[in-house]
């Protein structure tokens, strides 16, 4: 059976981070921080967070690199139904949700950079159009499937470098953002609403640990998983810094303050309306690649499910090259499902919440299987370890807090995602 390429897995992790989040969520943040120096701080912390994760989730991929991301982490670090709870959360949320965001962005951002003002049901028929057309490509060849994600996240970072240089260059004049530090940073820094953005900042970072839901279809897994997670979220980390700071440069912030497409209307202030909807329509196109990329990495998450789940095995079945095609299909089928029938921002803190938490029971985890298992061979040891985990640790919980106080009802609805997920294990107790 073939298998996929470094440069693949490493152009999944890249995909499946820089989309939706970054072209979407300023918009949301500037309604209760305006000041640049924080925004910034908000997307460095983030980072940090992120390269925190992705560096103990490299130990935990190189201990047990078996594809499936947080099930085979969970199932074996604590018990098969932790493992099956979380594989849940992937299938139906982790996964599911953020295709279905970035098929809508995409919707939105061509419609807008093409003139029109889409109702909202042409606005969904193209992003279930876009999945679609997704699925048949990545449920054929691993050929197919990698060439594709390869080419279109080599565009999508040579697009976003052009853009931020150009954006920079022909503004015509600089907006009066405040990028240094000054006192009144202080209070934002520690408030409620700088936790409650750091959400969709760690919704833009989810993705990171993209590799590790493929480590069973990656050559020598144990050498090239820490390099990959590291790799991506560190050349991530810099793209949004750019972004950013480039949107927040040359576009007035009483212009992106609660709206969706923000890299269209930054891309309209740089290069006036021309320019700004030839851009805008780039960008779309850009996230093609996140649509692409999680459908490549998702459907692992119930492949394996089906491999250890005697009644749901035909989740694991695949076709002549290997490719969970069901699986495929059946991810693809949950995300039309959540475009028909969710709100934007809703989907957004709702995934954001329950994949924050998911990864941190897994983060937690390095700590448990070195005490459990400290034979196990470990190819690769956390660097920074405890400090590393533990910066994820408590900067996570502490945003998962402030959002269960100020966005209580998405937060209970992850819950009980988790809850469902725990009963469905209980209905499924024979194993292979």
């Amino acid at each position: 059976m073939s298998k996929f390429k470094y440069t693949t897995i490493t152009a999944v992790v890249i995909a499946n981070m820089v989309g939706t989040g970054v072209f979407t969520s300023l918009g949301f943040q500037l309604l209760s921080i305006q000041s640049g120096f924080v925004l910034l701080m908000l997307w460095a912390v983030g980072g940090i967070v992120a390269l925190s994760g992705a560096m103990t989730y490299a130990e935990l991929g190189a201990a047990m690199p078996r594809s499936g991301g947080e099930y085979n982490f969970l199932t074996r670090i604590y018990h098969p139904a932790v493992g099956f709870a979380s594989g849940w959360v992937s299938a139906t949320v982790g996964f599911a949700g953020p295709t279905a965001l970035a098929a809508m962005t995409f919707a939105a951002y061509a419609t807008s950079s093409l003139g029109g003002s889409a109702s909202p049901w042409l606005l969904k028929a193209i992003a279930c159009g876009l999945i679609i057309i997704l699925t048949l490509v990545h449920g054929s060849t691993r050929r197919n499937s990698g060439g594709l994600q390869v080419a279109f996240t080599v565009l999508k970072v040579a697009v976003i470098v052009a853009f931020c240089v150009g954006a920079l260059w022909l503004a015509d004049v600089p907006q009066p953002v405040r990028f240094a530090f000054a006192k009144e940073d202080v209070s934002l820094l520690t408030s409620g609403a700088f936790a409650v953005s750091l959400i969709y900042v760690s919704y833009a970072y989810t993705g990171w640990n993209a590799a590790t839901y493929l480590s069973g279809e990656l050559d020598e897994p144990q050498r090239t998983l820490p390099r990959i997670l590291m790799l991506g979220t560190g050349v991530v980390m810099l793209l949004y810094l750019a972004l950013n700071y480039v949107f927040l440069r040359v576009t007035p912030i009483e212009a992106m303050t609660g709206k969706v497409e923000v890299g269209y209307i930054a891309a309209d202030a740089a290069f006036g309306e021309l320019g700004g909807r030839f851009a805008g329509l780039v960008l779309s196109l850009l996230l093609i690649s996140t649509v692409s990329a999680m459908t490549v990495a998702g459907p692992r998450v119930l492949q394996v499910i089906g491999e250890d789940i005697r009644q749901l095995r035909l989740l694991a079945r695949t076709n002549a090259d290997g490719v969970p095609s069901v699986a495929i299909a059946v991810q693809s089928t949950l995300s039309i499902l959540f475009i028909l029938t969710s709100s934007f921002e809703s989907v957004l803190v709702f995934s954001g919440f329950i994949l924050a938490l998911n990864s941190l029971v897994t983060v937690l985890g390095v700590f448990v299987l070195r005490f459990r298992q400290p034979d196990l061979e470990r190819p690769y040891r956390t660097f920074g370890y405890p400090l590393t985990p533990l910066i994820y640790l408590s900067l996570t919980a502490w945003t998962l807090v402030f959002v269960m106080l100020n966005k209580t009802q998405e937060s209970l609805l992850g819950l009980g995602v988790i809850l469902v997920g725990l009963v469905a294990y209980a209905l499924f107790p024979q194993r292979d």
